[in-house]
């Protein structure tokens, strides 16, 4: 129905609407904008709020300060080592744990499910959180990073409730039918089936372990094995240097100006690695995400 046909209240409804999305965008992408146009102006550009959309007096400087430092090559290796194993972690225990509580026939599946429920509302604080990790001999070791959250209860809930309402039980009976194990048929059929939900927990994890602070901060004590959000964070702290111990104003001005670029270059290099993965995995989110959602 073309737009002419509407009355004047659906008229007056949709515009608004399209006012508000429009406005809605540019809030969300201009903040990006200005960061990466940030990244690549001048500290005094910065500084003097000349950067609006475009750089200004164009200049690699922070990013030349990030990457000369050795540790950002090694910082972003040891995240891409824990992306890369967490997430493979994160999907084959979510999406067999989540086949197995969506089975009418596993004994004690609802109360199962109810413990990883309760753990969204109660959990463990950090003192207890650390002692365990301590415990398993885990700390300073990969496995502090990625072994703790290795079940989301709450990707556990999507992977189940995909698995319940979108593949049909009339497969696992007819699969039984030719002879098919249960493991065969996990493989062959409930795994294939199960992409788009797999794409969105392959993006949450991803997410999720890239932009990991907090554990590593706790549970590493070797720089060798920092992640890269604990290599930035060291940066931008050798980067700002206490004024009183600087009595030359322009130096001063100099010091806080480099801070800046280093500050937005850092940021650029954080977000860069999920932007250029999330176009591969688009088609399958929305998708996956609102089939895991329907009902509990």
């Amino acid at each position: 129905m073309k737009f002419r046909k509407y009355c004047i209240e659906d008229k007056f409804f949709y515009l608004m609407s399209y006012i508000i999305a429009i406005f809605v965008f540019v809030a969300v992408l201009y903040p990006f904008i200005y960061v990466v146009a940030a990244s690549f102006s001048s500290g005094n550009a910065i500084s003097s709020g000349k950067v609006v959309l475009l750089p200004v007096e164009f200049t690699l400087q922070g990013y030349e300060i990030v990457f000369n430092n050795s540790a950002v090559l090694t910082g972003f290796l040891n995240s891409v080592l824990y992306t890369v194993s967490g997430t493979a972690i994160n999907l084959v225990m979510t999406i067999t744990a989540g086949y197995c509580l969506s089975r009418d026939d596993v004994p004690g599946a609802k109360v199962i499910l109810f413990l990883f429920t309760f753990t969204m509302f109660f959990g463990g604080n950090m003192i207890t959180n650390y002692m365990l990790v301590r415990s398993l001999g885990f700390l300073d070791t990969i496995w502090a990073v990625i072994i703790p959250g290795a079940i989301s209860a709450y990707n556990l809930i999507i992977a189940r409730t995909f698995m319940q309402t979108s593949i049909p039980k009339e497969l696992f009976e007819a699969a039984v039918a030719d002879g098919c194990s249960d493991i065969k048929y996990y493989l062959s059929i409930v795994l294939p089936l199960s992409k788009p939900v797999m794409s969105v927990l392959l993006l949450f994890s991803a997410v999720g372990h890239w932009n990991s602070y907090f554990g590593p901060m706790i549970y590493l004590n070797n720089r060798k094995r920092f992640s890269l959000p604990l290599i930035l964070k060291e940066i931008l702290i050798s980067s700002q240097i206490d004024p009183s111990t600087v009595t030359d104003p322009e130096l001063q001005m100099k010091i806080a100006s480099m801070a800046m670029s280093i500050q937005y270059a850092l940021i650029v290099v954080v977000i860069v690695p999920i932007i250029i993965i999330y176009p591969f995995i688009q088609k399958h989110f929305a998708n996956g995400i609102m089939l895991g959602a329907v009902k509990g």
